[in-house]
């Protein structure tokens, strides 16, 4: 583990350190989510039917576990295609924080926004997609920011909900396809987690302790 110093430069908004561990976070972000291509294709080219199998089916026990798995799952390829940048700028920023922290957070902004789709969704609905997770970090940053007073987080909201400013209305209720619910609890689960989750006195925002 690195010492002290270097852990609080990393931890400091424009030090070499701290472009240094955003840099390594998004690397790791290109790494994975390439992922969810490799099984959106297994999905379309081999008939798998992985959205309704495995997807959210709001008040039907056997969509339970839809809770787990649907984020990882979407409606076509456009679905993926507009997820994928927005998950990738964001899950960047939240794992330059640390690698422990990024999990659980992750972890549980999933299970908040997949039970609030199985109990508030429509039951003749099959809910797939990443968007309650985007809507997470969105949620964390921003009170991360506050809690934590990282005013960088902030910065980084403002930029987000300059670049997709009106697809943050997905969190108001809707006829459309859009689950605002999964966005909704997404939404709040990540502001959750960035209390449950947040850097202690001592510890630098860069770096899981060991």
């Amino acid at each position: 583990m690195s010492n002290y110093a270097d852990q609080e430069a990393a931890a400091r908004f424009g030090t070499d350190a701290f472009y240094a561990s955003i840099g390594r976070a998004f690397v790791a972000m290109c790494a994975v989510v390439p992922l969810l291509f490799v099984i959106e294709a297994l999905d379309v080219f081999l008939r798998l039917g992985l959205d309704y199998s495995l997807g959210i089916l709001p008040y039907h026990v056997e969509g339970l576990d839809g809770i787990v798995f649907a984020h990882f799952l979407h409606a076509d390829w456009d679905h993926l295609y507009g997820n994928s940048i927005p998950l990738i700028l964001l899950g960047t920023f939240v794992l330059a924080a640390g690698g422990k922290r990024f999990i659980w957070s992750t972890a549980f902004i999933m299970a908040v926004s997949g039970v609030g789709v199985w109990f508030t969704g429509s039951p003749d609905t099959v809910v797939v997609g990443a968007s309650g997770v985007i809507f997470g970090y969105l949620g964390l940053l921003f009170t991360r920011g506050i809690v934590e007073r990282s005013w960088w987080n902030l910065g980084v909201v403002l930029l987000i909900g300059l670049l997709y400013g009106w697809s943050l209305l997905g969190i108001l209720p809707t006829t459309s396809t859009v689950s605002w619910q999964g966005h909704l609890f997404g939404l709040l689960g990540g502001a959750v987690a960035a209390i449950l989750f947040r850097r202690r006195r001592g510890m630098p925002s860069g770096y899981d302790l060991d």
